[in-house]
């Protein structure tokens, strides 16, 4: 089992970023991937969408507040993203390279996440089966990265690292933490 914490950061802008911090942790394990994420401070500021009676894959989640991981196989131009809605709405995407082949992952055809709404707290966790997509014993390099929509409508975006001068989560000098 290999376990790491996170903590991301927002990418710089001149937009009022809501106080809030994103912490957690990416637990590997036998070719399951799990995801945990806190989202803490004052959540009032953060515009998060109500549980939807039937969760569904859907696209363009980024467009509103949204968790993401970025997962790829170390020496390999392909990568797969994460799209997490708190509201229970999910999608998967492949990549061929760089923001190039973009299609929905076969390999999933649910993707069932956990997320609990408290007074000053926001919790989402995913378990993941690698298998769907990538051989055992793989050196995976992963990039947690969220967008947060505030009450304004106004997107910022956290990350580990902000590698270039926008931010981009595709980029894979981005995938800093490896497995």
């Amino acid at each position: 089992m290999n376990e790491k914490t996170f903590s991301l950061q927002p990418f710089s802008s001149t937009e009022q970023l809501p106080d809030v911090k994103i912490t957690g942790n990416i637990i590997t394990d036998v070719n399951k991937l799990a995801v945990h994420y806190t989202l803490l401070g004052d959540i009032k500021e953060v515009a998060i969408a109500s549980p939807s009676e039937i969760p569904a894959r859907k696209h363009e989640l980024w467009q509103d507040t949204c968790f993401e991981f970025f997962l790829g196989i170390k020496d390999s131009q392909r990568y797969w993203e994460f799209n997490l809605s708190p509201a229970g709405h999910w999608n998967v995407y492949r990549f061929d390279g760089y923001r190039q082949g973009m299609q929905e992952e076969a390999g999933f055809t649910i993707l069932p996440f956990s997320v609990q709404h408290l007074s000053d707290s926001l919790k989402l966790a995913v378990d993941v089966d690698l298998n769907k997509i990538v051989p055992a014993q793989q050196t995976l390099e992963v990039a947690i990265t969220t967008v947060i929509k505030n009450q304004g409508g106004e997107l910022s975006y956290w990350a580990l690292t902000h590698r270039g001068a926008e931010a981009d989560f595709h980029r894979r000098d981005s995938f800093i933490i490896v497995l």
